[in-house]
Order: C-alpha cells, then structure tokens, then sequence
C-alpha cells in the first residue's frame, strides 16, 4: 500500500566540528516543551533514475531506503516550498520499485526505465522535539553522509563524497518553529545548505552537464531560435508540472493542463516563421485535441461554482426546493468525472506520444532561416501579427448581424489570449508590454463571463426540466437563467464600452 505525506524540511551545511545547540531556548512562542536525547540511525538510501536523470531535473526524487523508522522506496514530488513525499513498504521490490509506484511519474520518465544512480550511507542523530502533550512538533537530523554516484557511463569512475549536515522536519510544529530552531542552528554556525536534497548535491555535477533547461534565455545578444526553444523548454516543463498534479489529484490540476496545453500551441503558431509551420502543426493539432479533452470539465466546475454562489447571495423566499443540494451534489460528480476523464487522457498512448514529439521538436528543431535572427525583431514581428489577428476578429465582431455575434465575441476572445500569450513570452526582451498584457486580460475577463453565462444557462435549463419532472418547483432555475442571461447583456455592453480604449491599444501595438 502506498502512503504519503507532506515534507516541510530545511536543510544546513556544518562543519565537522559543529556542536548542535541545546534546542531547549526555542520554546519561546513554538510550543516546544520537551526535548529527547538523541536516537541513534543508520541508513542507506539507493537512488533510481533514468540514464539522463529526467527525475531529477524534474525536482522529483525516487529511492529504495533502509534502516530507521521509514525503511521502504520514497517517491518525493515537489509541492511549492515543500515536497509531498509517496511511500511503499520494502516487500520484496529490491532492484526495482513495486509496481505501480511510479504511476504518477509517468509522463516524467516516458517509457525511459530507472535504475540506481547514487548510493548514500548517512549515520544519523535524531533529536525529537515535543510540546505539552508529548505530540512531536520537529525532528532535527545530525547526519554524517557518505555518497557514492555512480558513473553515467559504463567506463566513467564512480565518485564519492562525505559531509556533514542538519536537516529540520516538521511534524506536527509550525513555520515559526522551524524559523526559531533554523536561527538558532545559524548562530551556532550552521549554514543554509544551498541544495534542496542530498542526491541533489551529489549529482550536480551530471545535472548542470549538459542540461537542455539551460538554455541562455536571459543572456542579451539571444539568437531567435534559442529563445523560442528555452520558452518552449519552460512551457513542457509546465505541462509535466501539471501532468504530476493531476496523476496525483491535486487541486486545479485539470485547469493547469488545459492551460499548459495552450500555451504552448500558441507558442508554436505565434512563431511559424522561427519553428516551421508545417512540421509544428501535427503538434499544434494535437495539443488542441489535448486542451479539448479538459475542456468540459473545466467549464462545468467554473459554471457550478459560479451558480452555487450565485443562490447562496439569492433571498431564501425566492430558492423553491433543493437548489443548492442539487448544485453540490452535480459538482461533486463532475469533478470526479471531470478528474477521471482527465487521468483516461493521460494515460492514452497519444497523449504519451505527444509528449515525445515535444521533446523531438526540442531536440532537433525545425528551424527556418530566421532563427538565426537577433530575438527582438522576430518577437516584435510576432506580437504584431498576434495584434492584427486580434484586430481583424473585433472588426468581423462589431459587424457581426446579432444571430452570429456570440460567437464572433467568443473568437475576440481567443485571439486575445494568444495575444496575452505572445506578450507574455516576449517579457525580458521587449519590456513588460503592460498596457497590451492588460488589455489582453481585460477582454478575457469581459468576454470570458459572457461565454460563461452560454454553459450556466444551458445548465439552469436542464436543471428545471429534471427538477420538474422530479416533482419539484423549477420557478428558481427560471430565475437563475434570466439572471444569467442579464449578466450576458451587462457583459457584452461592458464590452463594447471598453472597445474603443482596446482598439486604440491594439493600434499603438500594431506600429
């Protein structure tokens, strides 16, 4: 069976004659009450990874450990600041992780296999901290650690280090505890440790060689290709980051897909003249089938949230029958339809598939002879054809007879995130471009609770034709509809009140 947690650490470099402090003086406001003697551990931990440490570079860790209280194969997935770590018992997995395990891992590794990479022997000293209950807050590691890494190659010499280090764990404390005990180990002469893990420390060196996330993106003087390859190299890491999230059931995670997916193809189509469009449209199509497989499910739990808040403002005379529990009860199932559809997608051979040709796009890019070109000009080029796209679909919206104006506005909106998109991408060589990103984003906003209210009507409809055939009184749904139907009209007269300042944007942008 598999477990997990989540791991709030830090980690400090000492010297060999550092003396730990006595943890007695951090009670003060952090509860700790109690102090244990120190217990004594020794542990080996062999950690796995491919051949070019894809777990690794995705700041992810994965080792089979023995000896102490938490003997068995550790999954550790980043969390923000923290680190969510996954575990399994020993049983009989030796040489590989039971199976299963790397399940979450899948669109990290693709198909690639793992294997040992870094051995580490640590002698620990664990010091317990407790409050006035005994519950244990922290726990603060004296680890003395050998490390052996293997070498990449089958003649490269393996290496080996030693060193000295206190890590602090919460437990059960607070932020304020691990703070007071970190400035108390710093002024016995501890140092932050400037790497986040130990077998971070020790591969270093193979992670910095030859990194592909090490494309000079900020370097002045940047060729166009290069540029366009490093922000295609952070928007699939995105899209991993998101792909972990998801496998893992994490929240917003099927928003952050969709969101991944369509970034990077409208990185691809905003630069067709650097990447050549016609090998990057198989990719394009695909990373639209991608965002389409999340859609719904998105746009269902932005409409039932908005509708659940929306009746819990409405007086309780004019809410008939149970409104609110029929909202809740169809957002809880369509979140977990929404979440397994989502977790069906990725684990569809062509959605793994993708994944490769990204890496293939990366790796032997189809440059056409501008990616040779300084950055700027192309950008600038870019983001001006992104703009007249942007100003062709308003002028097709303001002529637009109204039986086809819903879906010129909903094309205004599209064309403005990739707009957003491009002028996003381009922050650092171009400037921060406020005024467009804002506009951008002000279109979205408008637009975007307009396309809204077309999803919640059509669900305020369905919800009154089962609620009176279920012998309820529908009168609220009616009402809720004919809200939402005037927030349509105040949205798209907001718009064309805003239209003439985006306009003259959008023109400023265009020159």
């Amino acid at each position: 069976m598999t477990t997990g947690h989540l791991e709030i650490e830090r980690k400090f470099d000492v010297d060999e004659a550092f003396a730990l402090p006595s943890l007695d003086g951090t009670g003060n406001g952090t509860g700790i009450v109690t102090v244990d003697a120190p217990v004594e551990h020794d542990l080996e931990a062999v950690y796995h990874d491919t051949a070019d440490l894809r777990l690794m570079r995705a700041r992810i860790t994965l080792r089979r450990r023995t000896g102490g209280a938490d003997a068995g194969w550790h999954l550790k997935l980043p969390a923000g600041t923290a680190r969510r770590e996954l575990r399994a018992p020993l049983g009989r997995a030796v040489k590989n992780p039971p199976r299963g395990f790397l399940a979450p891992v899948t669109g990290i590794l693709r198909g690639a296999p793992t294997g040992p990479v870094a051995t580490l022997l640590t002698h620990r000293l664990v010091t317990v901290l407790r409050d006035g209950d005994g519950r244990v807050l922290a726990e603060v590691a004296d680890d003395a650690v050998t490390a052996t890494t293997l070498a990449a190659g089958p003649d490269g010499p393996a290496l080996v280090q030693a060193w000295r280090e206190v890590e602090v764990e919460l437990v059960h404390g607070g932020e304020d505890l691990l703070t007071a005990v970190g400035e108390l180990l710093v002024g016995a002469g501890a140092r932050p440790s400037a790497s986040a893990s130990k077998v971070g420390r020790v591969l270093a060196p193979r992670l910095a060689d030859g990194d592909p996330g090490t494309a000079p993106r900020k370097k002045r003087r940047l060729r166009a290709g290069e540029f366009v390859v490093a922000a295609l190299r952070e928007q699939v890491a995105a899209l991993q980051e998101a792909d972990l999230l998801l496998r893992t059931e994490q929240p917003d995670a099927v928003h952050q897909v969709r969101v991944a997916a369509r970034r990077l193809r409208s990185t691809l189509a905003a630069f067709r003249n650097v990447l050549a469009g016609k090998a990057t449209q198989p990719v394009r199509d695909e990373l639209a089938w991608l965002g389409g497989q999340f859609a719904d499910a998105r746009d269902d739990e932005v409409a039932l949230a908005h509708l659940r808040d929306v009746v819990a403002a409405e007086p309780d005379e004019v809410v008939l029958g149970p409104v609110a529990a029929r909202l809740q009860q169809t957002a809880i199932r369509e979140e977990r339809a929404g979440l397994d559809r989502g977790l069906d997608t990725l684990a569809d051979q062509r959605y793994l598939r993708l994944l490769d040709d990204l890496y293939a796009l990366m790796g032997e890019p189809p440059f056409t002879d501008l990616a040779g070109d300084p950055i700027r000009p192309v950008l600038r080029g870019a983001l001006r054809s992104s703009v007249k796209r942007l100003r062709n679909h308003l002028a097709t919206a303001r002529a637009a007879p109204d039986a086809e104006r819903a879906e010129a506005l909903h094309a205004v909106r599209k064309a403005a995130k990739r707009v957003r998109y491009a002028a996003e991408t381009g922050t650092g060589e171009l400037g921060p471009a406020k005024s467009l990103v804002k506009a951008a984003k002000k279109i979205q906003t408008v637009l975007g609770d307009v396309q809204d209210t077309v999803l919640t009507r059509e669900l305020c409809r369905r919800f009154g034709v089962v609620a009176s055939a279920d012998g309820e009184n529908a009168f609220t749904y009616g009402r809720l509809h004919a809200l939402e139907q005037a927030r349509a009209e105040r949205g798209e007269q907001a718009f064309w009140e805003l239209e003439p300042k985006l306009r003259a944007t959008l023109k400023r942008a265009a020159r």
